[in-house]
């Protein structure tokens, strides 16, 4: 006697090719079908599609060098469980050693052995904690100048930026100077489209006197106007005087701050708006890292922008144009069946070499508008902070998503007024501080791009150079060239051939016209069309599939769907 189980339909979400050979405990029935003279076994996972109680939201941890970004982020994960205490008491002792005793939080972030010496973030260090709200992945960025870049990587990636300030006497001086990064990291967060802020006056213990208000209240009052200036609205920034080492007004309210009113830290991150996901646009997928992991492979990394990820999913990488398919999805070390706008993910890529791939390229599905290599673009560009004249053939580094290369600006097409974005001159010869103009950019090396207005995250853009940010910009229009040569993997190839194995069940009776009429049906999905598949040995009532162990569907049994269906 056969065993048969009843899996409700809503639970059956993948069908993937497996080595019979090996055991796989999460896979619970086997089914053979022989297609064209070939068996493949394959084992159908059954679980519902993995859920998502909570919002996801990343978080930039912006600041001057040495404001406490990493101090403060450190601590506010171990406060909120992130973190084991013997890990802390090693970075104790280890930085106590060192003579550095305020650096035991930082360490949490600070990983790489060059920071640890340096005593400063170089990398974008990523962590997560959850609010009562939300899910949340944080982003430590630096603070120095040398890696204003990597800053820039992190805070494209980012919903919400937390600035830190250093409220002592000549730390917050220092940093709300012209050359301090309070101001260029909060303009940066502007202009790559970080509309919510979060400022936190660190160091409170420290100011003269301790925790002091009169001092609080002189901050606010200069931050509030230089970001009035930037384009956000003070009135809508919270202001959360605190102490990234001691911990006060992080999680709970402190006594020595009993004249604040306002919310803590973790309390202005509840408050925080859940942004808008751009789901239903085609998949914008910026690479940040690739990595070569033992035993998996080779495994991207990044931020999903726009679309949905999903095992299974053919991928183009631009500007190369190589064609993959992914093999898995992960974010936090969790498999998921899908990851959405907002994902910090690592998917696995079948037969590429982690040679072949780039920070800053950027997968797409093959078959819905892949991403191409831009060959040129024209840009709504405001300069902002250079000491002399722009014109016809000047080649600054343009930060976009996670790319940072040379571009030459060809033709300054008009000059406009940056308010009304009327037109005051054409082809003018130069632009200065305080212009705007439409400019038409030609990479120097292979690079994607989009319009603003199709893919906001990748049509934003900062211009770098003389280790500044010079100019900050929108493109409006871009010329892409079809990629030459393009490798597309076996896997790819085999995808097209065979189908999307990764599919959606759809239960339908076949049409009366055709054979098998009273047999059971069902739709697949595949990469190249859909087809009906006749089981006989699936029935359908109350919503459930009846499965035999052995399940075999015959060669004859699949036949090419009808749109009558």
């Amino acid at each position: 006697m056969q065993t048969r189980r009843v899996v409700p339909s809503t639970q059956i979400h993948e069908l993937q090719y497996i080595n019979p050979s090996r055991s796989s405990s999460s896979y619970d029935t086997l089914l053979h079908y022989s297609r064209l003279g070939f068996k493949r076994s394959f084992f159908l996972r059954v679980g519902g599609v993995m859920g998502k109680e909570k919002v996801h939201i990343n978080i930039v941890v912006i600041g001057h060098v040495d404001s406490g970004k990493s101090t403060t982020t450190g601590h506010l994960i171990y406060k909120l469980g992130g973190i084991d205490k013997r890990v802390i008491e090693r970075f104790e002792k280890e930085a106590a050693e060192m003579n550095k005793r305020s650096f035991k939080y930082a360490w949490v972030l600070d990983k790489l052995k060059a920071e640890r010496e340096r005593g400063i973030t170089i990398d974008i260090a990523l962590w997560k904690f959850e609010t009562t709200k939300y899910y949340c992945t944080v982003i430590d960025a630096p603070g120095h100048r040398d890696f204003i870049k990597n800053m820039i990587t992190g805070t494209s990636q980012a919903d919400c930026a937390v600035l830190i300030i250093d409220s002592t006497t000549g730390g917050f001086e220092a940093g709300i100077s012209k050359d301090g990064q309070t101001r260029e990291h909060a303009l940066l967060a502007f202009t790559l489209g970080v509309r919510q802020m979060i400022c936190c006056c660190n160091k409170m213990d420290a100011t003269t006197p301790k925790y002091s208000k009169a001092r609080y209240d002189e901050i606010v009052k200069e931050v509030s106007s230089y970001m009035k200036k930037v384009g956000y609205n003070p009135d809508k920034i919270p202001f959360v005087p605190i102490s990234g080492f001691e911990g006060d007004n992080m999680i709970e309210r402190s006594t020595n701050l009993d004249w604040y009113k306002g919310p803590t830290l973790l309390e202005a991150l509840d408050q925080i708006n859940e942004p808008k996901r751009p789901s239903d646009k085609p998949l914008r997928l910026p690479l940040q890292d690739v990595y070569k992991i033992g035993g998996i492979g080779t495994v991207p990394v990044g931020r999903v922008e726009t679309g949905i990820l999903k095992p299974g999913m053919v991928v183009t990488f631009a500007p190369t144009g190589l064609t993959t398919e992914v093999k898995s999805v992960e974010m936090h070390h969790e498999a998921l069946t899908e990851a959405l706008p907002g994902d910090n993910v690592g998917f696995n890529v079948k037969n590429v070499a982690v040679k072949d791939l780039k920070r800053g390229f950027v997968a797409s599905n093959s078959k819905d508008d892949p991403a191409k290599e831009a060959a040129n673009f024209t840009s709504q560009v405001i300069i902002m902070n250079h000491p002399g004249q722009i014109g016809n053939g000047y080649a600054p580094v343009l930060d976009c998503h996670t790319s940072h290369i040379a571009v030459k600006f060809a033709e300054l097409v008009t000059k406009i007024d940056r308010r009304s974005g009327k037109e005051l001159e054409k082809e003018p010869k130069f632009l200065k501080n305080g212009d705007a103009g439409y400019v038409k950019m030609v990479p120097t090396k292979p690079m994607v791009v989009e319009t603003f207005s199709d893919y906001p995250p990748l049509g934003r853009f900062a211009v770098r150079d003389m280790r500044q940010t010079v100019a900050v910009g929108v493109i409006k229009n871009v010329e892409k060239k079809d990629p030459t040569g393009a490798k597309v993997t076996k896997a790819a190839q085999k995808k097209g051939n065979i189908g999307n194995l990764f599919f959606e069940f759809s239960v339908r009776s076949a049409p009366s016209s055709r054979q098998f009429c009273s047999q059971n049906w069902c739709r697949f999905k595949f990469f190249g069309g859909s087809f009906l598949w006749r089981y006989e040995i699936v029935k359908v009532y109350h919503g459930s599939f009846i499965l035999d162990e052995n399940l075999v569907v015959e060669r004859d049994s699949l036949i090419p769907d009808d749109n009558r269906i």
